[in-house]
């Protein structure tokens, strides 16, 4: 069997002289997806028949001209060439290996902005990724960074986003970005899932969203109730088809520079947009809302346990969950005068007992991103 079902998609598995390669069928459906997997198994067989065509002399530079193009380049890999480019730009890939990464691991620690070793680590992973996709191309031999070593990554301390920062920050945002920002701090979506998020993963009338596209196997697919506000975001310039978060209707692939001015705007301290999921699941925490529970709404992996495989979260849970996390909120949200009119309405409707917290002695433990 070389069809698995990811989320709502078919994807194809392929073993070629021990090596797995996969790709989606980008299809739910079985028949479709049964002829994806052969015209994959076909084209496999041909690229493996042809006669390898070594180039350890090709640039790097010209490797990622080819990788933007060809490799099923994403945001993130965009974003960590703009920093490998410059420094292997020019070297032939044979000379790329562990001595010049380290060199490049100082030459980023030396720079005058402080860098992370988590950041230094996520720029070597892009490097690697490269030299693996040119060795499937057979342009290489073999990957000389395949067992690298990276940093050791220190724990930083998560900012959240406080509700009463929350306020300013909604009021500096332009229209799209607030959208953005209500749909990271009610739904602990991640950026990517934001901004690749479409109107036919959205059931109004039963107040579920549905992930469209995620980073991980856990997140795709999962289903999040809608909190009020973004229930009334939403249903107030519904549509049934396309990206639901736009810039005068064209696709938004980075919200840095707006995110930046936002802030300063707001004149708050410094977060990150990530910041917002994290906020999510603190508050879900606060809130009294289990760990698992948390892990499902967020798209985690259930963790290492033998029987955690066989957990699953059903969606009245959920839906408690996230009326938990709104009276936790409407608790504690600072009122503002046009806030005050709303506050004692949505206090009436909220079921009975959404407040109440974990009972005594229940452990309750931070989930990992």
């Amino acid at each position: 069997m070389s069809l698995w079902k990811r989320g709502n998609v078919f994807w194809t598995y392929v073993y070629v002289k021990g090596k797995r390669h996969c790709r989606s069928t980008g299809t739910g459906n079985r028949r479709k997806a049964e002829i994806k997997d052969l015209e994959f198994k076909k084209e496999l067989e041909e690229k493996f028949r042809r006669p390898a065509q070594l180039n350890p002399e090709m640039k790097f530079v010209e490797l990622a001209s080819v990788f933007i193009v060809e490799g099923g380049v994403r945001l993130h890999h965009r974003e960590r060439l703009k920093n490998l480019v410059p420094f292997f730009g020019e070297t032939p890939l044979f000379k790329i290996d562990k001595g010049m990464v380290h060199k490049y691991v100082l030459a980023r620690q030396s720079e005058r902005r402080k860098i992370k070793d988590a950041t230094i680590n996520r720029d070597i992973s892009v490097l690697r990724h490269l030299l693996y996709w040119a060795l499937d191309q057979s342009w290489i031999d073999k990957n000389p960074l395949a067992r690298i070593k990276m940093l050791r990554e220190r724990r930083t301390k998560r900012p959240v986003l406080t509700l009463a920062e929350e306020t300013p920050l909604l009021k500096a945002c332009q229209e799209h970005t607030r959208e953005m920002v209500i749909a990271a701090l009610d739904t602990g979506m991640r950026r990517g899932e934001v901004l690749n998020q479409l109107w036919e993963d959205v059931d109004l009338e039963r107040r579920l969203l549905y992930v469209t596209r995620s980073k991980t196997p856990e997140g795709e697919a999962r289903e999040i109730p809608l909190t009020r506000r973004m229930y009334g975001l939403l249903a107030a310039r519904r549509e049934t088809s396309g990206l639901i978060f736009t810039y005068n209707d064209r696709n938004i692939f980075s919200i840095k520079t707006s995110w930046r001015t936002t802030l300063i705007r707001a004149g708050i301290r410094h977060i990150r947009f990530h910041d917002l999921r994290h906020t999510f699941n603190t508050r879900l925490m606060e809130a009294g809302v289990l760990q698992e529970v948390r892990k499902a709404l967020m798209g985690h992996s259930s963790g290492g346990e033998i029987n955690s495989i066989y957990t699953h979260i059903e969606l009245p849970t959920k839906r408690r969950a996230i009326e938990m996390l709104e009276a936790w909120c409407n608790e504690r949200r600072p009122l503002t005068p046009e806030s005050k009119v709303n506050h004692g309405q949505q206090h009436e409707t909220l079921p009975a007992g959404t407040t109440d917290v974990l009972p005594e002695g229940t452990e309750c433990r931070e989930a990992s991103d």
